[in-house]
């Protein structure tokens, strides 16, 4: 396939996520509406679950494979974007709003989560009984969040809720997958013709393109002023690929690692620590704070790829 055509695909898909994430972050702010949940815990959930889709496709499928590098790999390089290069992006677009229930539960999970990965890779493995341990946190949580009431201190959602709003919500999600697929294979066709070699395309470009539905996802909400969703869906999609995604892919098989991988890991749960604090300080994420995030993520990269 020629380079022009592959040019047209990433055009073509860069509409799709953009179209895809506009969808997503109105029709869930609805549905947010009609059962009582404020957009944070919608983003928390439903839309974070949706735009982790990639991640758990890629870690799975490579847990089915035998190649297990990849599948915590590719959780350990999602966090850097998630928290690093997108949340920093979307704090310099417009700063970012956090509170209370968003730093001492969300992001006090996110934190456990970490240390718990650091406890159960101790031994350099995650068990099938870590695994379903990982798991039963993620559903203690999910119930947490369905069942907890709409507060002040979150936003309240705006706009009136019809049936179309659930298949928008599904349609949307799909366009936002699809996109990012597309998107990661003629990227990656593109990167071949110039020579530039599979280990270079893996850490970057598939690595960025899992991430790409959180991206597209949180700068709309972001632009749109739901800050719940936007921040949500970012710390919500993270504590789904650390208890969620590595749990059902320990379950397929466990998870060895090298000793290199845990100090990955180790860098990753210090790391949470000092974005919990981050969030906690003023209580919003603002253009410093994001100029921050992102050179820390950077960095972080540069580590991984060199330990």
């Amino acid at each position: 396939m020629s380079i022009i055509i592959q040019v047209a695909i990433i055009f073509g898909t860069v509409l799709a996520l953009w179209g895809g994430a506009v969808w997503v972050v109105e029709s869930a702010s609805r549905i947010a509406k009609k059962f009582g949940l404020s957009q944070l815990v919608i983003g928390l959930t439903v839309v974070a679950i949706g735009t982790s889709a990639p991640e758990f496709a890629v870690s799975v499928s490579a847990a089915l494979a035998g190649k297990i590098s990849i599948s915590v790999g590719n959780v350990i390089g999602s966090n850097i974007f998630n928290l690093g290069i997108i949340l920093g992006l979307v704090a310099i677009l417009s700063s970012v709003k956090t509170n209370k229930t968003l730093v001492y539960r969300d992001g006090s999970l996110l934190v456990a989560a970490g240390a718990l990965l650091v406890l159960f890779f101790y031994d350099l493995e995650l068990s099938l009984f870590e695994g379903i341990l990982l798991i039963l946190t993620l559903s203690i949580y999910l119930i947490v969040l369905l069942r907890s009431k709409t507060t002040i201190e979150e936003e309240i959602p705006e706009g009136e809720f019809s049936w179309k709003d659930i298949p928008m919500l599904i349609v949307g999600i799909g366009l936002i997958v699809g996109g990012a697929h597309y998107l990661v294979e003629s990227a990656s066709e593109i990167a071949r013709f110039y020579g530039i070699s599979e280990w270079m395309i893996g850490i970057t470009i598939v690595a960025a393109g899992t991430s790409i539905p959180e991206f597209a996802t949180s700068v709309v909400a972001i632009t749109k002023g739901k800050h719940g969703i936007s921040i949500g869906n970012l710390i919500g999609s993270d504590i789904f690929n650390l208890l969620g995604v590595l749990g059902v892919a320990s379950i397929i098989r466990p998870l060895t690692i090298s000793q290199t991988d845990f100090y990955s890991i180790i860098i990753l749960s210090i790391y949470l620590l000092f974005l919990l604090s981050m969030m906690r300080f003023k209580w919003e994420i603002g253009k410093v704070e994001g100029t921050i995030l992102i050179l820390i993520a950077i960095f972080r990269w540069w580590i991984v790829t060199i330990l």
